[in-house]
């Protein structure tokens, strides 16, 4: 599957719908169930929530404009990415405000925090973007998601760095979270495995000179870096690996695939960067119809074009659609329903395992060009320009 359009990724993705936290998909009255949706939407990170927040929107909106028996109203509780504030957000959720379900946590760390609350409470969720493997390994009831995991996204990484970028040394370094480390050290796993040589080390994420690290490569001369961890980091990371002299090809994943890694390592530096996700971001709307209606649908509503996570965010929503409009309005009814679901999403088919994790898993290659993030085209068979 290829794309040719560019994807301009926006940082900044009207904002000001962020800020309330009963806002989305509202009702004025009759029967109502309340979705919440979890998620860094005013961190350092908001670039990669922001998106999939709006996605979500849009489909409630949609749905609650076609005047249904029992309407949506979306909630948004703002954890910034911190697994602490996360809890204290999903406590409230459940007891005060009694959601029935729940989009997000949207990042790893805090989902690794929020699900065991959640499942304690039965209340059902679908994340549009944590993708640590170990999330599906739990035995939560109540999980989902409609994105690959990172042991899929290493693969297909891995298969990208070997086969298109033809690396024999691949350095893999890590901000040493939880989702950061995870991905880098299967991506390095990955590579060893098809014969690659591997050096492995970690920056401080709260830190801003990785110098130490810098060196490192510098001396080891790998013909590619891959980088696992949030935009905000590899920005840094990319712009003192240019600015050091490292001349060869610097890659990261879906935590990375924002404009906030352009403006955070300057946009000479950042060209030429790889991305890897399990997202599929089709601003031209070229992959099928529903994509196409969505990109245009999206950008009448928010002035943007579809950005990381758009499409799932739109899709985890949709999920707990397609379970309201079969009758079920109760969490544990719609838990029920949604295991049983199988409908063709606006990026892929959505269709969830036993254990919540999506049934169809690819990973898409994203490149930097210029300001924008055009997509190369599935793993399996993107080239390098």
């Amino acid at each position: 599957m290829r794309v040719t359009g560019a994807v301009a990724v926006s940082a900044v993705l009207a904002l000001s719908a962020v800020a309330c936290s009963d806002d989305d998909g509202g009702s004025d009255g009759g029967d109502e169930v309340l979705i919440g949706f979890m998620g860094d939407l005013t961190g350092e990170n908001s670039g990669l929530v922001i998106p999939p927040k709006q996605g979500a929107q849009l489909a409630f909106e949609q749905y609650n404009a076609t005047n249904p028996k029992v309407k949506i109203k979306m909630k948004t509780y703002d954890s910034q990415g911190k697994a602490d504030q996360a809890t204290t957000l999903a406590q409230g959720a459940i007891k005060q405000d009694k959601i029935t379900g729940l989009i997000g946590p949207a990042f790893s760390g805090e989902s690794q925090a929020v699900n065991p609350i959640l499942n304690e409470a039965k209340i059902p969720s679908a994340s549009p973007s944590a993708t640590a493997t170990a999330l599906g390994e739990k035995g939560w009831k109540y999980w989902h998601r409609v994105v690959a995991d990172d042991a899929t996204q290493s693969v297909g990484a891995a298969e990208f760095l070997v086969n298109a970028v033809k690396a024999k040394k691949v350095f893999a370094v890590s901000d040493n979270q939880e989702y950061g480390k995870g991905l880098a050290e299967a991506v390095g796993k990955a590579v060893q495995a098809k014969g690659v040589q591997v050096q492995n080390d970690a920056v401080d994420y709260q830190g801003s000179d990785f110098s130490s690290t810098v060196n490192k490569i510098t001396a080891g001369k790998p013909d590619a870096v891959y980088f696992g961890g949030y935009y905000a980091v590899a920005g840094k990371l990319f712009k003192q690996l240019r600015e050091g002299g490292y001349k060869g090809k610097m890659m990261s994943g879906d935590g990375s695939l924002a404009a906030g890694l352009i403006e955070g390592a300057g946009q000479q530096n950042a060209q030429g960067a790889y991305l890897s996700c399990g997202c599929l971001i089709d601003t031209e709307g070229k992959t099928n119809e529903k994509a196409k209606k969505f990109a245009t649908d999206y950008k009448a509503k928010f002035g943007a074009d579809v950005a990381i996570y758009s499409s799932e965010g739109y899709d985890a929503a949709t999920a707990f659609i397609e379970a309201i409009k079969a009758g079920k309005t109760s969490s544990e009814d719609i838990n029920t329903y949604m295991k049983t679901e199988s409908f063709q999403g606006v990026g892929k088919p959505i269709k969830f395992a036993d254990n919540g994790e999506l049934a169809a898993q690819d990973i898409f290659i994203y490149e930097v060009k210029e300001n924008k993030l055009p997509l190369l085209g599935n793993s399996k068979q993107a080239q390098v320009s």
